[in-house]
């Protein structure tokens, strides 16, 4: 099937033609006409799959061919999406699909100055990309009216409900007016978006296409097993080859991400890091150089696993497995897209052993498992076990004998005498050795007083115990020799 067939008009056929965009996907094969019918929908699809061109190409082409055309230059459609970076790649999509139709849009988000976002609006606009917090700032300035509303779309509704959106959503829908066309896309279909969707659809025509959660048979995916503290050089590793041409790096924690992308650029690994503590031009600069080839490893929070949209992105790696399960599917999803190939690869240590259960049940597919490699978690642990037999001391034992070598090398520069235990120092203000077999520690002047009575001695006596006591002494010899006048 072409786009021809699916009755799109000429100017929008011509720019498709421009970008390459020969035949639809299934997604958008099963939606266009449907749409273009005037039906509510509700789509569940894999990420990747097109779901954008699926519901901007027909709003694009039923609002040039005069939906209400009496109202000039009114909003007619509105997009609700649940993070900025998908609402900037959604409005490229509607001015790539419409620069040959008299269509004016605009992005709205939270992040940045509202001047520029009231001025466009107030100049008229057909459709509004928005993020709901920012729309509702809007709207309750007066500066935004939803009555002419033709057209609603909720583009990545789970991941909008999972950000805790559901009440803005719901304040958002009531606003609308009750004629209007509703749209839903997903690609998860959770209870609160079931909810949802009763409750804002009449009567949708329904397109599923794979099942729920599952990932592209495009993508590659595989597991290494590392321990915590061996995954930024594993990953170093991994990427020092130079083979994958754009990697994007996924992190749980936005400190996370910072040490990594500082770790990678060390390492002669050009990269950089986007979360949500940067401001919307830092993340938007970074995501630009990026899709631009000026970095070759972007470093990112789940603020970038939804609907991100990188061209020719070759890899993506899971440094810290997602807490949802879904997540890992809208992950991955960044890769293998419009029917390319790409590699996913995740690490994973001891600690999120239950985060693996729960993605291969979700997606119902053993992850196939790297081994052999540098920082192989088996292969260190059989090491350990090796040094254990032969009697040689590894891991917290090798730390604590070199520590313990450590004291022992400061207290001979120091004037220790000889022959004294091996986890001992040397007390400067006493000129003698504390051993430190236990918790009570006992000293010796010398060698001669060895057989004499021992007392203990507190490891926390310093200089300021000395200080205090010599202060005391003088107290008593200053009232001594008042006593005595």
């Amino acid at each position: 099937m072409t786009f021809q067939k699916l009755n799109i008009i000429e100017p929008i056929l011509e720019a498709l033609k421009q970008e390459g965009y020969q035949t639809p996907t299934p997604v958008q094969q099963q939606a266009i006409p449907a749409i273009l019918q005037g039906k509510d929908l509700w789509a569940c699809a894999q990420t990747g799959t097109g779901k954008t061109a699926a519901f901007a190409i027909p709003i694009i082409q039923k609002i040039h061919q005069g939906a209400r055309t009496d109202r000039g230059k009114m909003v007619k459609a509105l997009i609700l999406t649940p993070t900025r970076e998908l609402a900037i790649q959604i409005g490229e999509s509607f001015a790539t699909y419409g620069r040959h139709l008299n269509l004016e849009h605009c992005v709205v988000f939270g992040g940045i100055a509202q001047k520029y976002q009231i001025e466009r609006i107030k100049c008229g606009v057909d459709v509004i990309i928005a993020t709901p917090g920012r729309l509702l700032d809007l709207i309750n300035q007066n500066l935004l009216v939803m009555k002419s509303i033709d057209f609603v779309v909720l583009d990545e509704a789970d991941r909008m409900l999972d950000m805790g959106f559901a009440h803005e959503v719901k304040r958002i829908c009531a606003l609308l007016p009750q004629k209007k066309q509703s749209m839903l896309f997903s690609a998860t279909l959770p209870k609160a978006v079931v909810d949802l969707a009763s409750s804002i659809l009449r009567s949708p025509a329904k397109v599923e296409v794979n099942p729920s959660a599952s990932t592209a048979d495009t993508i590659e995916q595989s597991l290494y097993y590392v321990e915590k503290n061996n995954k930024i050089n594993l990953l170093v590793s991994l990427l020092k080859d130079g083979e994958q041409d754009s990697v994007l790096v996924f992190s749980r924690t936005k400190h996370g991400a910072d040490k990594i992308a500082r770790a990678l650029s060390s390492s002669n690994i050009p990269a950089e890091a986007i979360h949500g503590n940067k401001s919307q031009i830092a993340r938007q600069t970074t995501l630009n150089n990026f899709k631009n080839r000026k970095i070759r490893v972007l470093v990112a929070t789940d603020v970038a696993a939804r609907g991100i949209d990188i061209e020719g992105l070759t890899h993506v790696v899971n440094f810290d497995l997602p807490e949802v399960a879904e997540t890992y599917v809208h992950r991955i999803g960044r890769t293998g897209r419009a029917g390319l190939s790409g590699t996913a690869f995740s690490f994973v240590d001891s600690e999120q052993a239950y985060l693996l259960k729960n993605i291969e049940r979700l997606i119902v597919k053993q992850i196939p498992v790297i081994e052999g490699h540098r920082y192989d978690e088996k292969i260190i642990n059989a090491e350990k076990s090796k040094g254990t037999e032969t009697g040689e001391l590894t891991g917290e034992d090798f730390r604590r004998q070199k520590r313990a070598n450590q004291l022992n090398l400061r207290a001979e520069k120091r004037g220790a005498p000889e022959g004294r235990p091996q986890r001992s120092t040397y007390s400067r203000t006493r000129g003698e050795v504390r051993s430190r077999p236990s918790n009570t520690v006992y000293v010796t002047k010398d060698a001669a007083s060895a057989e004499a009575p021992r007392r203990s001695f507190n490891p926390n006596f310093n200089k300021s115990n000395q200080r205090t006591e010599a202060s005391r002494n003088r107290s008593t010899r200053d009232m001594s020799s008042r006593g005595k006048r």
